[in-house]
């Protein structure tokens, strides 16, 4: 049986390779478009190269994490690729503060924490794409890409209220699914 934009879905979950193939040719333009624009300022084709190579991995190792149908697929790939082209900006960015940086102190992180560090992000991605698609918006502009709520309402069309007021509200239910799914009860 060959993959095709019915099935797809599918054979990926059942780690089919000609799945992924199908995936890579289909989500290609858009994981390059979104992983281009957040990293485009690095300067550095090879960066933007290994994201993109980093977010099709993501997406056939938590391949059995995905629920829903095709439009929801490509919202989620879109999520995966802000989310993977964000930690390699930050990944960037610190690499030059600590070039830059005359003390001695470096941190180390080990294996474990990068596990966990992984694991988390795989739940806030999860979290996030529970919100409708506004929410879901105003908190990746405001929280990976750090836009203030007054250019975000114009960017949306709402009021700074409106959107302070959802930022509030989505913490609220992020925070109860998240102890929902066993993680910790914390404090923001």
């Amino acid at each position: 049986m060959a993959c095709n934009e019915s099935n797809y879905i599918k054979r990926l979950k059942k780690k089919k390779e000609d799945a992924l193939e199908y995936i890579v040719d289909k989500y290609l333009g858009l994981v390059k478009g979104v992983s281009y624009k957040i990293l485009s300022p690095l300067q550095n084709d090879g960066i933007i190269e290994e994201c993109m190579n980093d977010v099709f991995l993501s997406v056939w190792n938590n391949s059995d994490k995905f629920s829903g149908e095709n439009d929801d697929f490509k919202k989620w790939i879109c999520a995966i690729t802000k989310f993977k082209a964000l930690d390699y900006y930050r990944k960037e960015a610190k690499k030059s503060e600590v070039a830059l940086d005359d003390s001695d102190y470096t941190h180390k992180t080990t294996v474990e924490d990068e596990i966990i560090e992984a694991e988390n992000k795989e739940e806030l991605i999860a979290l996030i794409n529970t919100l409708n698609d506004i929410d879901r918006d105003i908190f990746v502009m405001k929280f990976f890409l750090g836009i203030k709520s007054e250019d975000i309402a114009l960017k949306l069309n709402l009021t700074k209220a409106s959107v302070d007021n959802r930022i509030s509200r989505g913490r609220k239910k992020l925070k109860g699914d998240y102890t929902l799914m066993g993680g910790s009860n914390y404090e923001k």
